[in-house]
């Protein structure tokens, strides 16, 4: 950050400009980026609703001041520390806190300091911080921001560790039901008692994803873990705690939610797998030969081995998230399939035609799934 200094100087200085509204100088020999410390007015809604301020005359007391949270307004001149809100004691004390009521002009701050507690989920939120993000939440501005920029924040938290803790954060302050109503709608949903002893499926979706985070740091394991319950948040109430075809009424949600976040097509595509499929994976011991080969049909591993593991980490997740200890599906299936691709499938169809091929190579498929003992 540059203090005392204006656009037209860093020019003359030989710095290269790079964007407009908020401009960023370039240093042509280093490639270090330096910013002029500035004021922000709000001028209309959402996150990019600002103008932007540049004067000699802004301190760097200024700047800080329009941060997020004190503990992002810090800065460092060389060895000293410049700390005039206070951030080193917050960190100290574990919280996250607000530096100013200009915290409440920004909607992206909301989901801000809901990935700041996944990444740090020893902090608290101050009072105060959360009675401000609830105000967002309230004036309608979550709605202004882009669905880019929501995905952005939502992913990144679902890297850290802890990411239940960014969704636990957005219901608090409200703004799950806005932003990921797919959720909302999980919340006090009654399940079978015998196979959901945790509790409703809100609880149960965030246990999953707990478990999915001690299994995979792969993004579409935890995102397919988060939405492979959609469909009990729209089981009519008379059936409850029954969710009849909850993995079928599923799909469409996990559709539209992936669609208007713009999900990465792989991440949809395993989440709706696992959607789709996951119950046929915890009943693999009652199942019949014929019926796991058109499982792993169904989920496409033949042609991508990949999707195989990853389906079966959301199984096993699941199975997590229902407090048991132990997933022997998963090895089951893997050896099922491992012996599956011993099959020398071109001496197996040497001289046959397309249906010819596919019903001998099905047949012989079939011979080896139930000769593996369970």
């Amino acid at each position: 950050m540059v203090v005392g200094s204006s656009p037209e100087e860093m020019l003359a200085a030989g710095f290269r400009q790079v964007g407009k509204n908020f401009p960023v100088f370039i240093d042509p020999k280093t490639g270090d980026e330096y910013a002029l410390a500035r004021k922000e007015i709000k001028t209309g809604p959402g996150h990019d609703g600002f103008s932007f301020e540049f004067s000699p005359d802004i301190t760097l007391e200024e700047d800080l001041l329009r941060r997020d949270l004190i503990i992002n307004a810090m800065a460092m001149d060389g060895d000293q520390l410049i700390d005039p809100y206070g951030g080193v004691k917050d960190l100290e004390d574990k919280i996250l806190r607000h530096v100013s009521e200009h915290f409440a002009e920004d909607p992206l701050r909301v989901l801000r300091v809901a990935r700041f507690a996944a990444l740090l989920d020893d902090f608290t939120i101050h009072p105060d911080t959360m009675s401000l993000m609830k105000k967002i939440t309230r004036s309608g501005e979550l709605k202004d921001l882009t669905p880019e920029r929501v995905y952005m924040e939502m992913e990144r938290a679902m890297a850290y560790p802890t990411p239940v803790r960014f969704f636990e954060v957005l219901s608090e302050c409200e703004a799950l039901k806005i932003l990921f109503p797919e959720l909302e709608n999980l919340k006090g949903v009654a399940q079978t008692e015998k196979y959901h002893p945790e509790g409703d499926a809100w609880i149960h979706t965030m246990l999953v994803l707990q478990g999915a985070c001690t299994l995979s740091e792969n993004p579409a394991v935890r995102f397919s873990c988060l939405m492979h319950d959609f469909g009990k948040g729209v089981t009519p109430k008379e059936i409850l705690p029954k969710h009849t075809a909850h993995e079928i009424n599923g799909l469409p949600l996990i559709r539209d939610f992936c669609s208007r976040y713009r999900f990465p097509n792989k991440t949809r595509d395993l989440a709706l797998k696992v959607c789709e499929y996951h119950l046929l994976s915890h009943k693999t011991f009652e199942l019949k030969a014929s019926t796991i080969l058109n499982l792993f049909t169904k989920i496409n591993c033949f042609r991508d081995e990949e999707v195989l593991d990853n389906f079966l980490l959301c199984c096993q997740a699941d199975d997590l998230g229902k407090l048991s200890k132990s997933y022997p599906q998963a090895e089951y299936l893997r050896r099922c399939f491992d012996s599956l691709k011993m099959l020398d499938l071109k001496e197996l169809t040497k001289g046959l035609d397309g249906s010819q091929a596919k019903e001998k190579i099905a047949q012989a498929r079939i011979k080896i799934l139930k000769n593996i003992p369970k």
